[in-house]
């Protein structure tokens, strides 16, 4: 049995393990004694301290000290921030408001903030969350009317914030408005990697305009792959599931015909234009076909020679390690190296829901975020180990 057999065959075995006990191999993977831990937390507190003194807080940074992400005010914005960008219709944006804003108690924040914005911001949650939560009751008629009245202002005055908010986690509309917004950041020395913001494609309509959107993309930003190092070029980030309305186990056959050269094409674009492409990780069931699909378009001759194909790994997921040892066999097998981008993951929510709904024994994931920051040290050191063939990329969600 081959490296990349036994690996996977491993990976299989391992799709629900017990948590406890893959924490308990975790801890002894990450081995972080008292020394290092100290070492760590003083260069934290030495780039915080650094940061702080050199730059004057946005409204990104404002938002974030008075709404901690831990609140349910903070989760509420961010929502909305990262949401309110795309939402095509203000009948949408309103019920968006309505859901996210009316349960949430923004008047312990009013005033508390350094931040003029933030705080005539907080008043206009506030009063949002009022107008959308009032009960029906003997005024019902009035406060119907105050309520329709009201959104459009309402819209306005959280649309504004949100926007401002919104400027930090979307760059642009279009991939030229990304680019002319990133340019200063450019000019510093920084790169970007490109997420298209695809969701999955629900038809072969879909299928072939992200198909398009995402060939457009890397077209676009090919004229600012100027380095000859692709590590100093703009990289793209492509959805498998953004490719092929069907990208799911039953359908492997057609998933590895048709998803397969979809994602090859896309891949000797970004070959010529020597930039980064990187493959996003999705939902826990569709792991193993990813890599079958990573496999196939990877092992194409007319790719070698080229750093620039990469893979994005999920530390909350148990299987973490596994995959990452897969992917390094992988490249050895082929004499390639590759990027593996790790996060911590995206999708914890429906991967619960998920695991519910199909009465599954336990979670793919981890159920407490300590194990996923364990997991997380603990792939860090395996990547860290593995620079022969992986350039190791690290990032958060």
């Amino acid at each position: 049995m081959s490296d990349l057999t036994a690996i996977r065959a491993a990976m299989r075995a391992d799709y629900l393990p017990d948590e406890a006990a893959v924490v308990r191999r975790l801890i002894a993977e990450a081995g972080l004694g008292a020394e290092a831990r100290a070492a760590i937390a003083a260069k934290a507190a030495e780039l915080v301290r650094r940061v702080r003194g050199s730059s004057v807080p946005g409204l990104m940074e404002s938002f974030l000290a008075e709404y901690g992400l831990s609140t349910r005010e903070g989760v509420a914005l961010m929502c909305l921030a990262e949401a309110l960008l795309r939402v095509p219709d203000a009948e949408t944006i309103d019920a968006l408001i309505e859901d996210k804003i009316a349960p949430s108690d923004w008047g312990t924040h009013l005033g508390r903030s350094s931040s003029s914005l933030v705080n005539a911001s907080t008043w206009a949650l506030m009063l949002t969350g009022k107008v959308l939560s009032e009960p029906m009751g003997v005024a019902a008629v009035l406060r119907g009317a105050v309520k329709r009245l009201g959104e459009p202002v309402i819209r306005t005055a959280v649309g504004q914030a949100m926007r401002e908010l919104g400027r930090n986690f979307v760059l642009g509309r279009t991939i030229e408005e990304a680019q002319k917004n990133a340019a200063p950041n450019m000019a510093k020395g920084y790169t970007y990697s490109y997420d298209m913001l695809g969701e999955a494609a629900r038809t072969e309509a879909d299928a072939r305009h992200y198909h398009l959107a995402y060939s457009d993309a890397i077209t676009a930003l090919a004229g600012a792959c100027k380095s000859d190092d692709i590590r100093e070029n703009p990289g793209i980030s492509v959805k498998l599931s953004a490719l092929h309305a069907r990208y799911e186990f039953g359908q492997r056959d057609r998933v590895m015909a048709e998803l397969t050269a979809r994602t090859r094409s896309l891949a000797l674009l970004a070959k010529s234009a020597n930039m980064g492409f990187n493959i996003d990780a999705e939902e826990a069931d569709r792991l193993d076909l990813s890599l079958d699909v990573i496999e196939a378009v990877l092992s194409d001759p007319a790719l070698r020679g080229w750093d620039g194909f990469g893979v994005v790994v999920q530390a909350y997921g148990r299987r973490a390690l596994h995959v990452i040892d897969w992917l390094h066999a992988l490249a050895a097998a082929l004499d390639r190296r590759i990027m593996v981008r790790l996060v911590k993951g995206a999708y914890w929510d429906t991967e619960i829901k998920r695991a519910q709904v199909l009465g599954l024994a336990d979670y793919p994931v981890f159920t407490r975020k300590a194990g996923t920051d364990v997991c997380y040290i603990a792939c860090v050191r395996r990547l860290l180990g593995m620079t022969d063939r992986i350039y190791p990329q690290f990032a958060t969600h």
